[in-house]
């Protein structure tokens, strides 16, 4: 008796190719930068800047320490 190969594998398996997982992954990639480049800046600011803006010294730290994967 031969075994039979599956037809279905292939509809099972994610398609890497398609253009709407590689504009996700842009994206995810752009939203990372923006928050690490808006952190750096916030980083920069001086005490009344901080306060023109509504934060504390120590918001503008927990803010600015935060790894750009997170929100």
């Amino acid at each position: 008796m031969e075994a039979e190969m599956s037809i279905c594998a292939e509809h099972s398996m994610t398609n890497l190719h398609d253009s709407s997982v590689w504009a996700r992954i842009a994206e995810t990639v752009r939203c990372w930068r923006q928050r690490h480049n808006e952190r750096l800046e916030l980083a920069k600011y001086s005490e009344r800047e901080l306060r023109d803006v509504g934060l504390s010294w120590g918001e503008m730290i927990f803010e600015a320490e935060k790894p750009f994967w997170r929100a």
